[in-house]
């Protein structure tokens, strides 16, 4: 048995203005072959439980492309020929099996659907491939992805601290499907709910109760695999938002009836999908009154993990205006404020004008940096191994990165984009993040994965950014309507339209 196994993994933000060229891709991580290998096989991603199971068949395995960048703008086109192409000319040269990590939400200057495409294109090389797929909690799927694979399955947390058991399960579904040993029929349902990211944690309602659904729907007999996806909103494409997809052996009718019963529930739930916000200057006043730390602000409509561009001040400003004490802030991406502390030193008391280099013309701001005073406090390559349950192994490369402490703040400045959901992002500049009475994240959910547990209170900052949660400052011109929020859509009940594979 020979196999071709890949990686392409990319939540595009449509009014991100990062770009997302190759080198972004090479900066959070692109290899192939042996060096795939290397970077993945003794870690939780999809690759590694792959790889697991192309060992245990006794089957040949390829890699030619494992790539990801994190979120930002739509995928130029270079970027993606390289990828999608390394993975197809693989499958020219045969094989039996394809085994996939894919996001579900690529965007590309060329295509609104990347994985859809990179699968219709494995299919036209050769029709008859088995293919399985792992995707994102936040894929907005799509016809063309069920028509070009043999299954697929999502991630059932959020944070992913899942990752690898997805894929060991459908890829099992897949080989074994191979083996003659099942018959892999998909039925999926298309919600019209855009919900928002920061209201589909799986540790809280509505997701949890229908990921509960979904695993119930998995132990009755004959259900292989059942998934809800959230959906990626800020990507202003037609099929964004808010699906349920199940699979099962040879059984449409059931499969379809179960993916029914959670679009029913899922839809009657859309109400608490929708976040509510407060204003700024309360939220960080109400922190400022919690003396039991670490208080997590999360910094939400700046979230790099969902293309913001990491260097908007406008929370942490407030938190310095208000006078709180004891704060980490991660991070700050500001590659020519690294430089600067660097060629300062360690030690030196500088005067910066941080963050602020980036203008957002799809929601109309301009950057305008914090012009600050603090010590630079670190200096590092701001390179180190996640140990954390979320991409656990996984080495991250922040670039050249410093802390500026200026006595009450001290703040990770970064040279590339990362999100942080492990602790990784302060203890490898020397910061305790447990001792701290504040901490400051440019996150949504994914903070859970590493500080969930040292938090002793979370407040959600409604800043700027291009992950705002805040719908009407947003022009979607390509969204099919009508779509929950944007519409008012009252009855509760959704006509049965699940389709099929």
């Amino acid at each position: 048995m020979r196999l071709v196994l890949g990686m392409m993994k990319h939540e595009t933000n449509t009014f991100s203005p990062l770009r997302t060229d190759w080198a972004r891709f090479q900066d959070w991580g692109a290899f192939a072959g042996d060096e795939a290998r290397k970077a993945f096989e003794k870690t939780a991603m999809p690759l590694g439980a792959y790889m697991k199971l192309a060992r245990e068949r006794g089957a040949e395995f390829t890699i030619p492309m494992a790539a990801e960048a994190m979120p930002s703008g739509p995928v130029e086109r270079d970027a993606y020929e390289r990828m999608a192409g390394a993975i197809c000319e693989e499958v020219v040269k045969g094989c039996d099996g394809v085994l996939l990590d894919l996001h579900g939400a690529m965007v590309t200057v060329d295509h609104e659907d990347g994985e859809g495409e990179l699968l219709a294109r494995i299919r036209e090389i050769a029709p008859d491939v088995p293919i399985a797929v792992t995707l994102d909690l936040h894929t907005n799927l799509t016809q063309r992805m069920i028509d070009n694979c043999t299954a697929l399955i999502g991630y059932k947390t959020y944070p992913h601290v899942d990752m690898y058991e997805v894929a060991e399960q459908i890829g099992r579904v897949v080989l074994d499907s191979m083996e003659g040993k099942c018959r892999p029929v998909m039925a999926w349902r298309s919600l019209p709910l855009l919900s928002q990211t920061l209201k589909q944690g799986t540790d809280d309602e509505p997701m949890k109760s229908l990921i509960a659904m979904a695993c119930a729907a998995e132990a009755r007999p004959g259900i292989l695999a059942a998934s809800v996806f959230g959906g990626f909103p800020m990507a202003d494409i037609r099929d964004a938002g808010t699906s349920v997809i199940v699979v099962a052996d040879g059984d449409r009718e059931k499969a379809g009836a179960a993916c029914e019963e959670i679009g029913q529930a899922a839809w009657k739930a859309r109400e608490t999908f929708i976040y509510q916000h407060e204003p700024l200057e309360q939220a960080v006043a109400r922190a400022k009154t919690l003396t039991n730390g670490p208080v997590l602000l999360l910094d939400h409509a700046d979230n790099t993990g969902s293309g913001g561009t990491q260097d908007v001040m406008t929370v942490i400003a407030e938190v310095i205006r208000q006078g709180l004490e004891d704060v980490a802030v991660a991070a700050v991406w500001d590659p020519a404020a690294v430089q600067d502390m660097a060629k300062a030193g360690i030690g030196a008391t500088v005067t910066i004008r941080l963050g602020g280099k980036t203008d957002m013309p799809s929601i109309g701001l301009k950057g305008e940096p914090l012009e600050i005073t603090g010590k630079v406090k670190i200096l590092t390559d701001g390179e180190w191994v996640v140990h954390g349950p979320m991409y656990t192994g996984v080495t991250v490369r922040m670039g050249p990165t410093a802390v500026l402490d200026t006595g009450k703040v001290q703040i990770v400045i970064v040279s590339r984009h990362h999100e942080p959901w492990d602790t990784g992002v302060f203890r490898s500049v020397g910061i305790e993040p447990e001792h701290k009475r504040y901490l400051v994240l440019k996150s949504r959910i994914h903070y859970r994965a590493g500080f969930a547990e040292l938090g002793k209170a979370t407040i959600t900052c409604d800043g700027h950014g291009v992950t705002t949660s805040d719908n009407s400052i947003l022009t979607f011109e390509r969204l099919r309507r009508p779509i929950y929020p944007l519409d008012r859509m009252n009855d509760d009940t959704l006509l049965p339209s699940t389709a099929q594979q």
